[in-house]
């Protein structure tokens, strides 16, 4: 029988095995100050601290056995375009610390923490039937009834549903009356007049639309048809970005999508678009859905410094 240790026996095993702990133990301490999991995780994740493989462990590592969270996997009963309800309804949890994962077959697997509208951004769409794992439990070293934990997470299961919950006070965190009472002393204190701000320029990322590859392959042609056609789309609206994903992955360089090799025909590439007056996305993805395709060519022809007319 092959010893399960023999990884550990090799420098780079014993090397990554020990980055996995140290980081693990980072987290501990976070967690025990407050911090939520799935913001550990995604800030680890984009600063490329640690690789998609390892989430799960850690997941279970922390959450379950570490933490005892309560959990429940669901399928959800209702798809969401927007997340606005559900931020409204997750915020007041401040005495409940949540963390779903969503898995979608096209766009991987998110990280959740439903108090923040980024991680919802990311994940959208949610779709019918899709898988999330939710977890509850306690906010940093406080504690919490295994019931109320277990209750938190069918809560949020019927949210994700739909439904309606009651206000539960088990989930928030009473007021301190010296809190409170600055609070009151604040709002009945006469305020200077203020110069007027300029509204800030609120930016908005529309959800992840699948873009089909139905070419044998994402080859070197697909990749110049879709680089071409992004830079048309930049030229005629400065202000927006193309954002690029696939399993998961923010893709910065295209070419990463012909190098990769694994793009095959029938595999969909989530792009996003990001900006404040966002235009023409309908459009855009039926051009890339072409450059995606065996007509790629089309998009190739003339000088190739010249900037494509299509918007």
């Amino acid at each position: 029988m092959e010893n399960e240790l023999n990884f550990l026996a090799r420098k780079a095993g014993f090397n990554t095995a020990l980055r996995h702990f140290k980081l693990v133990n980072r987290y501990v301490s976070e967690m025990q100050d407050g911090v939520n999991l799935a913001n550990l995780l995604n800030d680890s994740l984009e600063n490329g601290e640690v690789r998609r493989e390892q989430v799960k462990t850690i997941l279970s590592a922390l959450l379950i056995d570490k933490f005892s969270y309560a959990y429940k996997s669901h399928n959800i009963q209702k798809g969401w375009e927007d997340a606005k309800e559900l931020l409204t309804a997750f915020q007041p949890w401040d005495k409940i610390q949540l963390v779903l994962m969503y898995a979608s077959p096209q766009a991987g697997t998110f990280l959740i923490n439903p108090k923040k509208a980024e991680h919802w951004e990311q994940a959208l769409p949610l779709i019918k039937d899709e898988l999330v794992v939710v977890y509850a439990g306690p906010v940093g070293s406080d504690t919490a009834e295994v019931k109320v934990l277990e209750m938190a997470v069918n809560d949020v299961i019927t949210i994700l549903d739909g439904g309606k919950v009651p206000p539960r006070p088990e989930y928030r965190a009473p007021k301190r009356k010296e809190a409170a009472f600055a609070e009151e002393r604040v709002t009945k204190a006469p305020s200077a007049p203020e110069a007027p701000k300029a509204a800030p320029v609120k930016k908005r990322m529309t959800p992840k639309y699948g873009v089909l590859v139905t070419n044998e392959l994402f080859h070197n042609g697909n990749v110049e048809a879709w680089k071409r056609i992004i830079e048309s789309y930049r030229a005629k609206y400065p202000d927006l970005d193309v954002l690029i994903w696939y399993e998961n992955e923010r893709i910065n360089d295209i070419n990463a999508l012909f190098k990769w090799g694994k793009v095959k025909h029938g595999t969909p590439i989530m792009i996003s678009v990001v900006g404040d007056n966002i235009k023409d996305v309908s459009k855009l993805q039926k051009y890339l859905y072409e450059g995606a395709s065996p007509r790629f060519e089309v998009f190739l022809r003339g000088a190739v410094n010249r900037v494509l007319d299509l918007f």
